[in-house]
């Protein structure tokens, strides 16, 4: 109420001559004072980009990579960042921090300590703990949590040794023994284990809550948990973990396996090398990929395995913020101004950042800008229903996208047009009744339409892309000396980053790679002649 639009002859496909009106559509406001009329033409502004992610997802389909929710303040940073995340992490809810560093190294331990103390948190201090027990090799530490070993043996000990302090468990269930290991874990003298509902629980994610709650009814460790209700709020989950089908680790991985007992892999760990396997063509060589992770853990002194040194936020609480298991590297961060970080971000994007903002600029840099590109292209999606969000609507679907109160889009979606010559689909769509269409690149018709040359095998001087991935840095110009194993490009998949090296000394004849560029495997990355 209170708006009228005068659109004078403006509609799709009209043509408008040089000596037209530029004033196409105006837009025409009323209330009971300026204020209030102002208000409602502020909210009747067209939003250019509402639908534009939504015609990019009708064209490429879901494209949006999901990133494992990571513990804040993982990684080496400088103590300001894990201090921060802490400080705005509790005032956004999270209450419980779990802190771990991947090699039980002390000094970073105290920092994340330190950081969760201050902010007024409640601290978890981890110890790390990976292999089974016992082994024939006797090993100095335990791997994945075994009943009789890293359950029972382990947390009696503990228990024994410190009774008075609360012990909380945590595993993975990449063997299928996780429900057995967390109920011998209660019995030996463990106050609280983690476990994931039922439809999100199994594999390298953690044991099923309701077997647990079940094999515990009736006995001394009853949780007092009704059955009905773990069953009620895994139905929910199992109809969310539908709409990211596309992203789950099922895709690849279909069931656990007890072999992680004998090449201790770690359950975050797992699921990433099991899919950078098949993007790498190996998928079905992945038992000598983990034989060979095991060898290379026994050349490297048996470590303890945790995955990276950073964990994911998940259940009562978040993991992290230890520094990483490189307290030299951690010693040697460079300081960072928050303020100075603050104004560099207000001036690129034309806001001051919010704490959240600053935070994720500070700990993930290239992410952020990412996000931010992001959101500068396709708006606020933020509005978006997560099958829209993810999969675009149906031809002839209608739905509403509510960018705030009183400010409602209706979006019916009609039809994609032909690839025309420059890669692009024409998106047609109904916008509050009006005929609409935007032009959207068609991600997979300008890979074929610019096929990238692929390295011949056989030829020393040409150096092939060894997986699929994005190339996030070139380290040579064209017609720079270099020597055998010197870097040339580094590329990035799946959270690893790849430095490819020259195979012989030479002259870098030709480079076909630039930073952001995606490639396949063998697609030609240089030439040295």
């Amino acid at each position: 109420m209170g708006i009228r639009l005068d659109g004078a002859s403006a509609f799709q496909g009209a043509l408008i001559s040089p000596h037209y009106d530029s004033l196409l559509v105006k837009v025409v406001a009323h209330g009971p004072d300026q204020p209030a009329a102002a208000a409602k033409m502020s909210r009747a502004r067209w939003p250019s980009s509402a639908s534009g992610g939504q015609g990019h997802v009708m064209v490429n389909g879901p494209s949006t990579p999901c990133r494992e929710g990571q513990g804040g303040a993982g990684g080496a940073h400088p103590p300001p960042v894990p201090m921060g995340f802490c400080e705005v992490a509790v005032a956004n809810g999270m209450d419980i921090f779990r802190v771990f560093d991947a090699l039980n190294y002390l000094p970073n331990l105290l920092l994340g300590v330190e950081a969760a103390g201050r902010a007024g948190a409640v601290v978890e201090a981890a110890l790390s703990y990976t292999a089974t027990w016992p082994t024939p090799r006797a090993p100095r530490h335990g791997g994945a949590a075994d009943p009789r070993g890293g359950a029972r043996l382990l947390v009696g000990a503990l228990r024994e040794q410190h009774p008075e302090v609360p012990l909380h468990v945590h595993t993975h269930d990449t063997a299928g023994a996780g429900v057995a290991s967390m109920l011998a874990a209660a019995q030996a003298g463990a106050d609280v284990v983690d476990v994931a509902v039922d439809a999100m629980s199994g594999m390298t994610s953690q044991p099923s809550m309701g077997a647990v709650v079940a094999c515990a009814r009736g006995t001394a460790l009853d949780t007092g948990i009704a059955l009905e209700r773990v069953f009620e709020y895994s139905e929910y989950w199992e109809a969310a973990r539908g709409l990211y089908a596309a992203f789950d680790c099922t895709a690849t991985m279909k069931s656990g396996n007890a072999d992680v007992y004998e090449n201790e892999i770690p359950g975050g760990q797992y699921t990433n090398l099991h899919f950078q396997a098949h993007a790498m063509g190996l998928g079905h060589k992945f038992k000598e990929v983990k034989k060979a992770y095991a060898e290379a853990n026994k050349l490297l002194g048996d470590l303890i395995k945790v995955g990276r040194p950073w964990g994911a936020a998940g259940g009562g609480g978040a993991e992290g913020p230890s520094r990483g298991s490189r307290g030299a590297r951690g010693r040697r961060c460079p300081p960072l101004d928050f303020e100075a970080l603050g104004r560099e971000l207000g001036a690129r994007h034309g806001a001051p950042p919010s704490p959240e903002e600053l935070l994720s600029a500070a700990l993930y840099p290239k992410v952020y800008d990412e996000f931010r590109a992001f959101s500068s292209a396709f708006g606020p999606v933020s509005c978006l229903g997560t099958r829209l969000f993810l999969e675009g609507p149906q031809i002839a679907e209608e739905f509403e996208v509510e960018l705030e109160r009183g400010k409602t889009l209706h979006i019916k979606a009609l039809a994609l047009g032909d690839l025309n010559a420059a890669g692009q689909r024409e998106v047609f769509f109904e916008l509050n009744g009006q005929l609409r269409s935007i032009l959207v690149k068609d991600t997979q018709a300008l890979k074929e339409m610019h096929v990238h040359p692929k390295a011949e095998k056989g030829a020393k001087g040409q150096v092939g892309a060894p997986m699929p991935g994005e190339v996030v840095e070139v380290r040579v110009k064209e017609g720079a000396a270099v020597a055998k194993g010197d870097p040339l490009c580094v590329l990035s998949a799946m959270k690893m980053e790849t430095v490819v090296t020259a195979p012989v000394a030479g002259k870098v004849t030709k480079l076909h790679v630039r930073p952001g560029l995606s490639l396949e495997g063998e697609d030609l990355i240089a030439v040295i002649e």
